[in-house]
């Protein structure tokens, strides 16, 4: 029986969050991760989610979350710590990093090869404190907002991984947006990122009892 972990986030002064809980699933993909971004791919397209990206990412990151749509994070390669449920306050890295530059509360979370993050709508997310260490870089052709190849799953196959990476995808048919905190702070604008649309299957456990089926009720 796969783990899965269940993080309820309320909402902070400057993040929805979601009434949805943000699910961590520990080494589940601990088989076909490490360079085998192919069997990530058939695993998502399978359920019903679109791959649109590979990123290899620095040592950290603003906080920011999806009003639009809600993310699965797989990571591929490397260790690092996630942040989820709070924003930055400061627009200094470090401050909002190793310091004290963020809201109160949200969860860190260790993030390992394998492991999979589904985030719902709303919620935020920083990455940090990444292993090993590189440059931030977009590793998929395109924009980051879909792989612009003939042939995604091959384009995936053909990328070399190393540092920190992780593999992005959303309900097919989604487009994602990103916004720092604050954007909606009103009521009728939060209830606004609340109601995207519960996906049909979880992204890797499909319509097993263990996933969404149970856990976004």
């Amino acid at each position: 029986m796969p783990q899965v972990k269940s993080y309820k986030l309320n909402p902070t002064p400057l993040i929805p969050n979601s009434p949805y809980p943000l699910l961590h699933y520990p080494g589940l993909l601990a088989d076909k991760a490490d360079r085998n971004a192919a069997k990530v791919y058939d695993l998502l397209t399978a359920n019903g989610w679109t791959p649109q990206w590979i990123y290899r990412y620095g040592s950290t990151q603003t906080s920011h979350y999806h009003s639009h749509a809600h993310e699965c994070m797989a990571v591929l390669t490397g260790h690092a710590t996630i942040r989820f449920g709070v924003a930055d306050t400061s627009d200094d890295l470090e401050a909002s990093t190793n310091g004290s530059s963020h809201e109160d509360g949200g969860v860190e979370v260790e993030a390992r090869a394998g492991d999979v993050f589904l985030i719902p709508a709303g919620v935020s997310h920083k990455t940090h404190h990444t292993l090993p260490a590189a440059d931030f870089k977009l590793l998929t052709p395109g924009d980051g907002h879909h792989i612009d190849a003939e042939n995604p799953r091959q384009a995936l196959s053909e990328i070399e991984l190393d540092g920190f990476t992780m593999l992005g995808a959303y309900p097919a048919g989604s487009a994602w947006d990103s916004c720092s905190g604050g954007e909606h702070a009103g009521k009728l604008e939060r209830e606004s990122v609340w109601s995207v649309p519960k996906p049909q299957l979880d992204p890797v456990l499909g319509d097993a009892e263990e996933g969404t089926r149970r856990l976004w009720p």
